[in-house]
């Protein structure tokens, strides 16, 4: 069975455990049927997800001219607290900017590889925490557009990491959170104006990955420089493909590559 297309982020669909799809231009693949099969990927080569032109990526599956232009690669996206559209302030394009930062945000707790705190949007929620494997996750603020969400995180970055250790993500190295004791202790580092929106109630979510095989240690593949690679897919976790000979390769991190993928 032959696949072709460019890599974009897997879609995700909540269960026990979590469905994973690779979609292409013309067709879809359900990851999780092929556990314990032996995959092949070749990279053909790049398109960029804007332009769709043959241009090495430069970042988030963007080429260099399309990351500088484009408003889906704004500086805010990153780094939340830089939104302004609640200003009627334009970063590229005010129109996209006010559909995707007007609208409710999260702020989390999730513990992939520690416990971190992050943003998202309503709307994401649980799918940026399986993005970034983690297996249990609470919402602790819903804030009404992106910047407020955003200066949330920067005050409570100061005492609690924003960062996911992917090394001990993809080793399942991690250890169980009381998530709700965290959100009481940081509740008091809110900023004012997000304080109304505090979460008093809430449960923590627990996310169930289809592993079944993790690596002890783990080896990235780079597959511009590589080529080509077969080996056993044994999981799926955050964003990573996950094989047995401890292999591991990041879909988020590949998009904007064109590849073949065989599956025997």
């Amino acid at each position: 069975m032959q696949y072709k297309g460019v890599l974009k982020k897997m879609q995700t669909e909540i269960g026990t455990p979590i469905q994973y799809y690779l979609i292409f231009e013309n067709d879809f693949l359900n990851v999780n049927q092929v556990l314990n099969k032996k995959l092949t990927l070749t990279f053909i080569k790049h398109q960029c997800l804007n332009c769709k032109k043959d241009k090495p990526v430069y970042r988030q599956g963007f080429c260099k001219n399309c990351f500088f232009e484009t408003p889906l690669a704004g500086d805010w996206i990153m780094r939340p607290e830089l939104s302004t559209a609640h200003l009627d302030k334009e970063d590229r394009d005010l129109e996209y900017e006010k559909k995707a930062q007007l609208q409710p945000h999260i702020v989390y707790l999730a513990n992939s590889s520690n416990v971190k705190v992050g943003v998202t949007r309503k709307n994401q929620v649980p799918t940026r925490w399986i993005d970034q494997g983690a297996h249990e996750a609470l919402e602790i603020v819903e804030v009404p557009n992106r910047y407020l969400a955003g200066i949330t995180e920067v005050a409570l970055k100061a005492h609690v990491s924003d960062k996911t250790n992917w090394r001990k993500m993809l080793t399942n190295t991690v250890e169980d959170h009381n998530l709700i004791a965290w959100q009481e202790k940081l509740k008091q580092y809110i900023p004012t104006e997000a304080l109304a929106y505090y979460i008093d109630s809430n449960t923590e979510t627990h996310l169930d990955f289809p592993v079944l095989q993790y690596p002890e240690k783990v080896k990235s593949l780079n597959l511009e420089k590589n080529l080509n690679y077969t080996g056993v897919l044994k999981g799926i976790k955050g964003q990573y493909l996950i094989f047995e000979d401890s292999t591991v390769f990041n879909i988020r991190a590949n998009e904007g590559l064109f590849v073949s993928l065989g599956i025997n």
